[in-house]
């Protein structure tokens, strides 16, 4: 599953658009004085202003096996958000690390390295290193609605977790992160999981598909 397209809603369009131009060096386009888009890797991710938004978390692909260069690129832009101490996070069972940070409106960034995918020699770290939006943050009272949506609507499978507290769906290429927002919050600081407003477009077996979350319920776009 490819994430095309990402629509995301920001209360301080300004800054966000100065901070993954400026911060992150990301190819951005201003379409009116309310939103802009980003082109990151494969995908576009478009900001929209709405003073009531409410933070997201939001994954990007980045080279394999480069999070100890990530890091040192990102810590001279952002504070780096650790999870006991530690800066860069391991997952074992997704064969992958992470690193992880704030974009301005406090939405948790996450740097992901898979060591399976997006192979690169040893060049340094730069904007060109971030290769497209691998996961979208999904809070809601009921994580097996949200997941039957998505298997029915899509054929989307689970990827881990269960349908109570945690469920991951798609694959390793992008994936839908739906958690219980009365039972978990964010890591690794534990941020409160607000059900945020999204659009999303997908690519899966050649087909495009869209959807669009709001007021905790999916609907086909």
């Amino acid at each position: 599953m490819r994430i095309e397209f990402l629509k995301l809603y920001t209360p301080n369009v300004r800054a966000q658009f100065r901070f993954y131009g400026e911060v992150l060096g990301l190819p951005v386009e201003k379409i009116s004085e309310e939103n802009f888009r980003v082109r990151t890797g494969f995908s576009t991710l478009e900001f929209e202003e709405d003073k009531n938004a409410t933070p997201y978390h939001l994954a990007f692909h980045i080279t394999a096996l480069q999070e100890e260069k990530a890091l040192h690129w990102l810590k001279q832009r952002v504070e780096i958000l650790p999870d006991d101490g530690k800066e860069i996070i391991d997952f074992p069972a997704w064969q992958a690390r992470s690193v992880y940070f704030y974009d301005k409106d406090s939405n948790i960034l996450e740097f992901i390295s898979r060591r399976h995918m997006f192979e690169s020699a040893s060049e340094e770290f730069s904007s060109a290193s971030i290769k497209g939006i691998s996961e979208i943050g999904l809070a809601s009272s009921n994580v097996e609605e949200q997941f039957n949506f998505l298997n029915s609507e899509f054929g989307l499978t689970k990827f881990t977790g269960d349908y109570e507290h945690f469920c991951a769906t798609g694959d390793d290429e992008g994936l839908i992160i739906i958690i219980n927002k009365e039972q978990k919050d964010w890591i690794p600081v534990g941020d409160k999981a607000y059900p945020s407003s999204f659009e999303i477009k997908i690519s899966l077996q050649n087909a495009i598909f869209g959807a669009s979350f709001k007021h905790e319920r999916l609907s086909l776009l």
